[in-house]
């Protein structure tokens, strides 16, 4: 029996986790993100706005900064972007200002997802000029569960923390 083949959709989020777990490792909130064209990697991203002191440098803004700099072009059109989390509203209007064909993405955001779980502006909102393809849930439980980690353990961190200031407290 021949090994399951990924389909291309959990290739590259596969590809994005590895780009999230990059971010993790420097304290940012662990989401990657991969800008594709006719099955090669353009442009890539992790979260990084902590490091860069930028509010703007989500995964996705990265990995569309990435391959405008490699294609020296601003508009990504006939792209998919790979993201491990629902993107946001900021993202979603830079997706649609590059023109990006696609958004394939893992974990739903319930707070802040742009995409149908909080807001519905990719590809539902007629008012924009442009309209992107959206698909998630690929890999949803491995992404969510990046995630979840992460967040498992700043909280505990920081209960260490204020456990350890507690105790130096007359």
């Amino acid at each position: 029996m021949e090994p399951a083949v990924d389909s291309p959709d959990e290739y590259w989020i596969r590809h994005a986790l590895r780009l999230a777990e990059r971010a993790a490792q420097q304290g940012e909130v662990p989401v990657g993100a991969v800008v594709v064209r006719d099955g090669q990697c353009i442009g890539e991203g992790w979260n990084r706005p902590i490091a860069d002191s930028d509010p703007s440098a989500h995964a996705e803004i990265q990995a569309l900064r990435d391959a405008g700099r490699r294609l020296a072009n601003y508009r990504l059109p006939e792209t998919t972007l790979y993201v491990t989390l629902e993107p946001c509203v900021m993202c979603a209007g830079a997706i649609i200002h590059a023109r990006v064909g696609a958004v394939v993405y893992g974990a739903t955001d319930p707070k802040a997802g742009a995409c149908g779980s909080v807001f519905d502006l990719l590809p539902s909102d007629a008012r924009f000029n442009h309209r992107t393809e959206c698909r998630g849930g690929v890999l949803a439980a491995d992404c969510g569960e990046l995630l979840r980690d992460f967040f498992r353990t700043r909280r505990r961190a920081a209960r260490a923390a204020r456990a350890a200031r507690d105790a130096l407290r007359p």
